[in-house]
């Protein structure tokens, strides 16, 4: 079997860098991983890696020697990310455990595909691609679960977890994205049965993994497997509501919308207090903290019948991302297939919006006699009320008028 078509692999930058390992030791490099399961498996390549025999200080000087910028991102374990015209492809040289935590490894450099093939997760990600572009399987297991749909681990199961427990969350990672059908039932029961050993990862880790989860296609087989194993409630105890992330989910495919993963981490959410206390656990981001709880809000209430003037001040409150939240979220809620057709015209209605500027300015304001301090900000926010109220007018006049009277009230 060959990638050799594949656009990745013709492109010119990635064949500069396999030239500049091949020149130095020919046979000696070989693509890896993501890049030829998704090839395979007809799906996106976003990023390029090789693994290689040479020494990461060999890599380095290959690259100098053929042009190319070299930059020591993970050399503790021989990682060199290797620049052609501003494209970087991951470098790896192979390597075997030497110690492991459940965390972190030990490594030492080997010439053995087959010793860094036994080191990696799943057999589907244990596939090699030569500089001819022939796939090299040295589980030899790896190309009939990518044809099957199978996601399974190399070698024990117990053991490749206790290697690095964020392993657990792959599994399931990978079958949301990859699987097709039933879960492999040994990679089930062994991570039921260390699921415990996740709470010494990262809550950095975790949260990577969960959110790649969740903006897979369809999420729904893998997530209830997560559930059954007991998984889920030791990452996100709040997030509970599995039939709301159905219901999403199946929103999603009936109406070709884009995944969303934070959208449907809502889904699995009660309340603003729970949405706080796992962005607090996941140590999300401060603006993804911001949009999980602000789709959790209930004010204004979204409805299916909302007019269009409703619709205008609830974008023109909430912002576009927050509303299409909140309206996917009531969608799913509510659960009607007869409104289905108003839910998807109210996100088209927001998605053409352009959100209109209070014609008014506080140098305005102070020039209609309200004195300089707090009133000014006091008086832009009436006008504002009103305005928004009013529907948004775009009428100079309407707004300058209605400015000296709130300007009279807090004179």
């Amino acid at each position: 079997m060959t990638i050799a078509q594949a656009p990745w692999f013709k492109r010119t930058e990635t064949q500069a860098v396999l030239a500049a390992l091949e020149a130095v030791r020919p046979g000696g490099a070989r693509f890896v991983g993501g890049c030829v399961r998704n090839t395979l498996l007809r799906a996106p390549v976003d990023d390029v890696d090789l693994a290689t025999q040479l020494l990461p200080d060999q890599v380095i000087d290959a690259a100098h020697k053929a042009g190319l910028s070299a930059v020591p991102t993970g050399i503790e374990h021989g990682t060199i990310t290797v620049i052609a015209n501003h494209v970087p492809h991951e470098v790896t040289t192979l390597r075997r455990d030497v110690e492991t935590d459940g965390r972190r490894a030990t490594v030492a450099f080997t010439e053995d595909w087959a010793e860094d093939a036994a080191r990696r997760d799943f057999r589907m990600n244990a596939l090699y691609a030569d500089a001819h572009g022939d796939v090299h399987d040295p589980t030899g297991s790896g190309l009939e679960d990518v044809r099957a749909g199978r996601v399974i681990f190399i070698g024990d199961a117990h053991t490749r977890i206790r290697e690095d427990y964020l392993r657990i969350l792959r599994f399931f990672r990978f079958n949301a994205w990859y699987g097709r059908g039933a879960l492999d039932a040994d990679g089930l029961a062994a991570c039921a049965a260390l699921k415990d050993g996740m709470a010494q990862l990262s809550a950095e880790r975790v949260w990577k993994e969960l959110k790649k989860l969740l903006a897979a296609p369809d999420p729904s087989e893998a997530w209830r497997a997560m559930e059954t194993a007991g998984v889920r409630s030791v990452i996100a105890p709040e997030a509970q509501n599995a039939e709301q992330l159905l219901r999403v989910i199946a929103i999603d495919a009936e109406c070709f919308f884009e995944p969303d993963a934070l959208t449907r981490l809502a889904a699995l959410l009660a309340d603003e207090r729970a949405a706080r206390a796992l962005a607090q656990r996941l140590k999300v981001s401060n603006e993804e903290k911001d949009r999980l709880t602000a789709a959790m809000g209930r004010a204004p209430r979204i409805v299916s019948f909302l007019s269009p003037k409703e619709v205008r001040r609830a974008l023109y409150v909430l912002g576009k991302e927050t509303f299409a939240d909140r309206v996917k979220l009531a969608w799913a809620e509510e659960g009607n297939p007869k409104t289905v057709p108003q839910w998807r015209a109210l996100l088209a209605m927001a998605e053409s919006w352009l959100r209109p500027k209070l014609p008014l300015t506080g140098e305005e304001v102070m020039a209609a006699g309200v004195p300089a301090g707090p009133k000014i900000g006091q008086a832009l926010r009436e006008v504002e009320a009103w305005w928004i109220d009013s529907d948004f007018p775009d009428d100079k006049l309407s707004v300058v008028e209605r400015l000296k009277a709130v300007a009279q009230g807090i004179a």
